[in-house]
């Protein structure tokens, strides 16, 4: 058995674990997280004992396992140290790959904020996007970030807002956004095509970290005329690099069994 596939299953137990907490539950027995999985009893067990001895869980009363919060916020830290750092090697490698100008956004409330760019001087895009929130329903990378929402909190997140137009493609609610995101979904990316504004035309990918939570989306943004077609090559480099920075943050697929 492998040290990667026994490191995937202590991350899974881990995640049953915390999965308990929304219902009011703190934690659980073997028994509990076995039934929780429809898993075999000793396979769970067995790597209840592993996220144990690694930090990630504790055991007290009733041998019930618990979640060691202090490890996770520093593991939580950790990860967004790693996506300033490692983010800028994405964003440089993405650059000089599609000589466009590049990007990593995140979500805040109903608006999406930039927090790395790479604009090489060719692209020919002027100005900066660091610290600018901009509506997440147009917005470069506001599919990505909303990859695995629900429709029921993607309604939430937009509950109030008012689709204003900035360009000739902007979405006209929240049920043409959904259309859109599914479509990106399917696709693999989003593509924002004159939605932001007249002529402007973006990939993105959402960028996962360790507990498989998208934290932010990765960009390739330029004229229409310019990316448009030129598509398949930077979206290649996008999944490329996007596939990078996620492992960098500690995102692996999920095994097939704990």
């Amino acid at each position: 058995m492998s040290k990667t596939s026994s490191m995937g299953r202590g991350i899974m137990a881990v995640l049953a674990v915390g999965a308990r907490n929304p219902g009011g539950l703190p934690g659980g027995t073997v028994a509990d997280i076995a039934a929780d999985l429809g898993k075999d009893r000793s396979q769970v067990s067995r790597s209840l004992r592993t996220a144990e001895q690694e930090g990630f869980l504790a055991r007290g009363e009733h041998r019930s396992y618990t979640l060691n919060w202090s490890l996770l916020t520093d593991a939580q830290l950790l990860t967004e140290q790693r996506l300033q750092s490692d983010g800028v090697t994405a964003l440089e490698g993405l650059a000089g790959e599609t000589d466009e100008g590049c990007f990593l956004g995140i979500l805040r409330g109903e608006s999406t904020v930039t927090i790395g760019e790479r604009v090489p001087a060719s692209s020919n895009m002027v100005g900066s996007w660091l610290g600018r929130p901009y509506p997440a329903y147009c917005s470069d990378a506001g599919q990505a970030l909303m990859w695995e929402a629900s429709d029921a909190e993607v309604r939430t997140v937009f509950s109030g807002v008012d689709f204003m137009r900035h360009g000739p493609n902007t979405p006209l609610d929240v049920d043409d956004f959904l259309s859109r995101l599914r479509g990106a979904r399917s696709r693999g990316y989003s593509i924002v095509d004159e939605e932001a504004e007249p002529g402007l035309y973006s990939l993105a990918v959402p960028i996962r970290d360790f507990k498989g939570d998208v934290v932010a989306a990765l960009q390739v943004v330029g004229t229409k005329t310019r990316l448009e077609p030129r598509r398949e090559l930077c979206a290649t480099a996008l999944l490329s690099w996007g596939k990078w920075l996620e492992s960098a943050l500690g995102h692996t697929s999920a095994p097939n069994g704990l």
